[in-house]
């Protein structure tokens, strides 16, 4: 669930202020790590635990070689001609094939967001489900009655104001993470981890790409690559910075999957807080991963807001209408529109699990691999050494199949 607040045509950080080490660092975490990490013990669960752990350790080097490849994207073109202070993917998308780059681009974004704004939802929806099962409730229950909260939300003007619930879902996050590993270390020294009885690489070839696609899910905010390197004091440093912080998350991640498949087995449920004891400390932590997430649900539809809203502007000049009364009212109704438009989209998901899935078997897939590899390849071209043309086609590719395989397992189920 992405939690980029990104801008589809102007810089997503601001640079008048630059990022010290340190911040940079916090910004990729923030960025980078969210709630998907809590489904990786079910990607174990189906791939095994050495394919899993074998494919988060292949998405995480991917994932960071096709970062660096946007880089040298934006770095190239910067050369050429000014690109602003940042640059953005569409920009990219643009100089690379034009207007219908650009298009194709942006709207991949816009609808991975969309993806990103539902999986919250169904989330959410999810573990207030599991804390309230006595009220005999459905999960698409919970999710409309947030509706009216969610519009009010929606309709805040600053974004800032909101930050600090992104902090407090991302605090809720690593607790979630730590009361499962003191959960997993409970059975280590009462009854021990039962190896033998644990899948090691599944006999379900199709449950591999459903497994890769949550762990592509969970190395989120490829988007803010160009605005993260941009906003660091010292960007000749990025690449180190972003190879380290890549080191470390996906061995955290790895560690993660390997001890809740570990602890609960063929149990593991696609939200492994879902299969914690019903005592005070997991409850707890259900109910806070819930408010953050539903305080921080507007930073999720930003960009679709500001484009819908950009599109109503132009109505309204072209209709030769200046009054900012209409532009506020369509402004209002617009963002009630798209929080029920999700709210819809997420009643109808059937569990976090298989969207996450989905999700990144395809936009994620096309964001991460497809895309930078594209761009990297038409804009360096014959310049480009012939093993780095190899790598780049072995990883458009690898996307692009892994893109449309993905996408029919997760369909017809594994």
């Amino acid at each position: 669930m992405e939690r980029d607040t990104k801008s589809i045509g102007t810089p997503l950080v601001e640079s008048s202020k630059r990022a010290t080490k340190l911040q940079t660092l916090g910004n990729i975490i923030v960025t980078v790590v969210g709630t998907g990490v809590l489904g990786l013990p079910f990607a174990f669960r189906i791939a095994g635990w050495v394919a899993g752990s074998l494919g988060v350790a292949i998405v995480g080097v991917s994932t960071y070689y096709c970062m660096l490849l946007l880089v040298m994207c934006r770095e190239k073109l910067a050369s050429e001609e000014p690109l602003g202070e940042a640059g953005t993917y569409g920009d990219l998308g643009y100089r690379s094939f034009g207007t219908p780059g650009r298009y194709v681009t942006e709207v991949i974004i816009v609808v991975a967001q969309c993806a990103g704004s539902v999986a919250y939802l169904v989330f959410i929806g999810q573990n207030l489900h599991s804390v309230f099962q006595p009220q005999g409730l459905s999960m698409a229950s919970f999710i409309f009655l947030l509706v009216p909260f969610e519009i009010g939300l929606s309709w805040i003007g600053s974004l800032s104001a909101l930050a600090p619930f992104s902090i407090f879902a991302d605090v809720c996050n690593v607790l979630a993470m730590g009361i499962v590993v003191k959960e997993d270390i409970r059975l280590a020294i009462g009854e021990g981890f039962p190896f033998g009885e644990r899948t090691t690489i599944t006999s379900n070839i199709g449950g591999l790409p459903f497994a890769a696609g949550m762990a592509i899910f969970c190395f989120e905010g490829f988007g803010m690559t160009l605005a993260l390197e941009n906003s660091m004091q010292d960007r000749r440093k990025f690449p180190i910075l972003l190879a380290q912080t890549f080191g470390g998350i996906t061995l955290v991640y790895i560690l993660f999957g390997f001890c809740g498949y570990m602890a609960f087995g063929e149990e593991t449920r696609d939200i492994v807080t879902l299969n914690l004891p019903r005592n005070w400390s997991s409850l707890g932590v259900q109910i806070g991963l819930c408010l953050g997430l539903v305080f921080t649900f507007p930073v999720m539809l930003h960009p679709i807001n500001e484009i819908l809203e950009g599109k109503l502007r132009i109505i309204l000049r072209n209709n030769n209408d200046s009054t900012t009364v209409l532009g506020n009212i369509g402004k209002y109704i617009s963002r009630a529109v798209v929080v029920v438009g999700v709210a819809i989209l997420a009643s109808l998901v059937p569990e976090f699990g298989v969207f996450a899935s989905f999700v990144g078997s395809t936009l994620c897939a096309m964001l991460s691999f497809v895309l930078p590899a594209t761009f990297h390849l038409k804009l360096f071209g014959s310049s480009l050494p012939t093993w780095q043309k190899i790598l780049d086609s072995i990883v458009f590719l690898s996307g692009l199949f892994f893109a449309v395989y993905g996408t029919y397992n997760t369909i017809v189920g594994v």
